[in-house]
């Protein structure tokens, strides 16, 4: 069994002491005090309650690191070069209308780049994790990106845009490209998880607009750590404040990039790889 460092370790316990609540709050979402923050987007007593309890277990660890989360935003730490990325609901839609598929989302940001990665979900007690150059692990168990090679086998997720966003056309566009070439696409409206599972090999490449940090930060590093290639949709380098996420395996990132940005189907013009 692979020896867990002391960093994921304080991510883990703060990871399955949120998770606690939630699973309970889960099994009572009925019941859940629930308000609007906007279009089709909510906030629950369950995100505030695991909020707090992540605060609270991550700073008393590591009490000189900031902290970027979703519901009370961004504060410094006496340590400006680190701080947590944390989203301690991911998946809330599914979570208040009792889909069983969200997470908890934790990264660790250090000099504007993610050096280490938690996602957990705790319904099927699978928990996601990565420190950089030292792989990334499903419960201790070495994971890879998938190795297809031909879009016509692979299977893609992504995020559709719902009410009080912009980019309905657009992203029917890009949806109509991808369903041409390839296996399907699936949309489970979890982006950490969906990048989790690029890194698990259970799907071959992910893409979406307008995410968070908070939505995605763990994931980049668990791609990275499995061997996968992560950008913006336009090839740049992904940052925390980039407008868009492309995420695959190596060999269908070209390809897949040039069907979402409009250019032609694969094949017309050399694929760019990774090293």
């Amino acid at each position: 069994m692979k020896t867990r460092s002391p960093l994921i370790n304080v991510m883990t316990k703060a990871a399955f002491k949120a998770a606690r609540g939630l699973k309970r709050d889960f099994g009572e979402v009925e019941n859940l005090q629930v308000s609007r923050k906007g279009p089709a987007d909510f906030v629950s007593a369950a995100d505030l309650n695991a909020e707090k309890a992540l605060r609270e277990e991550l700073a008393r660890a590591r009490p000189d690191f900031g902290f970027l989360m979703e519901e009370s935003g961004a504060s410094e730490g006496r340590d400006p070069r680190r701080r947590w990325v944390v989203d301690p609901l991911d998946g809330t839609t599914n979570f208040l209308h009792g889909l069983p598929h969200w997470a908890i989302s934790i990264a660790v940001e250090e000099n504007n780049a993610i050096i280490a990665a938690l996602v957990y979900d705790p319904i099927k007690d699978e928990l996601f994790t990565a420190e950089r150059g030292q792989g990334c692990f499903l419960n201790d168990r070495r994971l890879r990106v998938s190795s297809r090679r031909n879009l016509a086998d692979a299977i893609f997720a992504t995020g559709i845009p719902f009410k009080g966003l912009d980019g309905h056309d657009g992203f029917l566009t890009e949806l109509k490209g991808v369903m041409a070439v390839s296996a399907g696409v699936r949309r489970w409206g979890t982006a950490s998880l969906d990048l989790a599972y690029i890194a698990a090999g259970r799907y071959d490449g992910f893409w979406e607009r307008g995410l968070h940090p908070w939505d995605f930060a763990a994931g980049i590093l668990l791609v990275r750590e499995a061997g996968g290639m992560v950008s913006e949709l336009n090839g740049k380098d992904i940052r925390l404040d980039s407008p868009s996420i492309l995420a695959s395996n190596n060999a269908l990132h070209s390809d897949l990039q040039r069907i979402l940005i409009g250019k032609g189907t694969p094949g017309a013009a050399p694929a760019r790889r990774s090293a």
